[in-house]
């Protein structure tokens, strides 16, 4: 009797079929003991490419084991997948250039030098056939055509880019971290058409969409996500989410938000419809955890992290030191759950 009743009970208690709690998995180790930022999930091939310091790691996951290490990525921070033209997109923000990769063998096709000042995240829309590459300290945008990896434009933003998304049907949308903004371009056109508030939201970096119903999810330094109407910019909610986020994914299939954040957890909101959304749990990761990458084919989520070393103190030449990474401690995080 008692069996039945908690069967019942998770039947009518846990929302559209939410039934069971998302947890680590497993561990991929990763050689190496620089820093870390964004990494990408080729869905074709089940392949993971993970920023780091200089080099990008390909771990295939089949068999969770680095199959590649793409050299010469100083400053690494984003890698775009364009399955279409078999091309990976690397952004390296200490040389102010982006790597242009075969997806089949790894290698280098191309080199490209811009103007932009540290490019950070990078974006490849289809729709257009264009790349855009976001400068954190230039202010704007470099757009690169895909196909000839030629520069088109340089796009002024007014403010410091972090993430983007498209809409696949011609509208890229970009977190501006310093005005607190989010920025619509239009990528025909290559110009800004909107700039929407995003307070009380404040120092936005992960940026994730909902196609379906139209929903922004951006996630923000003092503990926020704001959903925002795509159209309009008009907040729709702000939820509470953990500290140090820097990164979140929306699984469309099972209408679930998850920001990543640095404190060791990921926080899961609930999309039950455009204008209802809730915490459903917290999931504990790992300190450093800050950015993540959904598997929309296995619905795993990956995080990079590291174990820390004592934090040094402040000196002039280095205000706000970082702990140093433990030797053979750099990890991507496998989180899943059992629903299907």
């Amino acid at each position: 009797m008692k069996k039945i009743f908690f069967l019942l009970l998770l039947t009518f208690c846990i929302p559209n079929g939410y039934g069971q709690t998302y947890k680590l998995s497993k561990k991929i180790n990763i050689t190496g003991d620089e820093g870390w930022d964004y990494l990408s999930v080729d869905e074709e091939a089940q392949h993971l490419f993970v920023s780091h310091g200089s080099v990008v790691n390909v771990v295939d996951l089949k068999t969770d084991k680095t199959i590649a290490t793409i050299p010469d990525t100083k400053g690494v921070h984003g890698i775009a997948i364009a399955n279409d033209l078999n091309k990976a997109f690397i952004s390296n923000g200490k040389e102010n250039s982006i790597s242009i990769i075969n997806l089949n063998t790894f290698e280098l096709i191309e080199k490209v030098k811009i103007e932009g000042v540290k490019p950070d995240a990078i974006l490849y829309d289809q729709f257009s056939h264009k790349v855009f590459a976001y400068n954190a300290k230039s202010n704007d945008a470099t757009v690169l055509d895909a196909n000839s990896n030629k520069i088109i434009k340089t796009i002024v933003l007014g403010g410091k880019p972090e993430f983007s998304v498209t809409n696949k049907k011609g509208l890229i949308y970009v977190n501006i971290e310093d005005k607190n903004e989010i920025k619509t371009i239009n990528a025909s056109t290559l110009e800004v058409v909107n700039t929407w508030s995003i307070a009380p939201g404040d120092e936005p970096s992960g940026l994730a969409l909902d196609m379906e119903t139209n929903r922004l999810f951006s996630v923000c330094s003092n503990n926020l996500m704001v959903i925002l109407d795509a159209g309009n910019g008009k907040i729709i909610k702000t939820l509470p989410i953990g500290s140090g986020c820097d990164g979140v994914a929306f699984d469309a299939k099972r209408k679930l938000i998850f920001s990543s954040n640095g404190e060791g957890t990921i926080t899961v909101v609930k999309e039950e419809n455009a204008s209802t959304f809730s915490v459903l749990e917290t999931i504990k990761t790992q300190k450093g955890a800050r950015t993540i990458a959904l598997n929309k084919t296995t619905n795993q989520l990956y995080l990079p992290t590291a174990e820390f070393g004592a934090k040094p103190e402040p000196t002039t030449e280095n205000p706000k030191p970082r702990p140093a990474i433990l030797p053979n401690s750099f990890v991507v995080l496998v989180i899943e759950s059992g629903i299907e």
